[in-house]
């Protein structure tokens, strides 16, 4: 098992983890991310409906920025908030973000997928 780099907490800016959750797929990742511990890359990958280089692009924006933590396990990868860290850094910041997420039309899942270009049937 391997862990990928990232930034140590104190190196996590305000700035990137903004910048990572303003995008509607990346915040929509981190709200599927808050109902678990962790999950697996392809699972989160299926569920969106986004193309399979358009995700890592995504998951490895959200890793540097901070906002994930994810780790190798043979080929497979899996991911989960860094939640202890970004309240350590910014206390209630994710929690907030998260809230207002919810009642954001933009995270609604059937949107995604026309809002971002995937195909209607989530080709991978």
């Amino acid at each position: 098992m391997r862990q990928l780099p990232h930034p140590a907490t104190e190196a996590i800016q305000l700035t990137e983890v903004l910048r990572a959750l303003a995008d509607p797929v990346r915040l929509e990742i981190a709200v599927r991310l808050a109902a678990q511990t962790e999950q697996n890359c392809s699972s989160v990958l299926e569920e969106l409906g986004v193309h399979k280089s358009t995700a890592s692009h995504h998951y490895r924006t959200l890793r540097e920025a901070g906002v994930l933590l994810t780790r190798q396990d043979g080929r497979q990868k899996y991911m989960r908030l860094r939640r202890e860290d970004l309240d350590a850094r910014f206390p209630g910041l994710l929690d907030t973000i998260l809230r207002a997420a919810r009642t954001d039309v933009t995270t609604v899942p059937d949107a995604l997928p026309a809002a971002h270009g995937a195909s209607a049937h989530g080709s991978v």
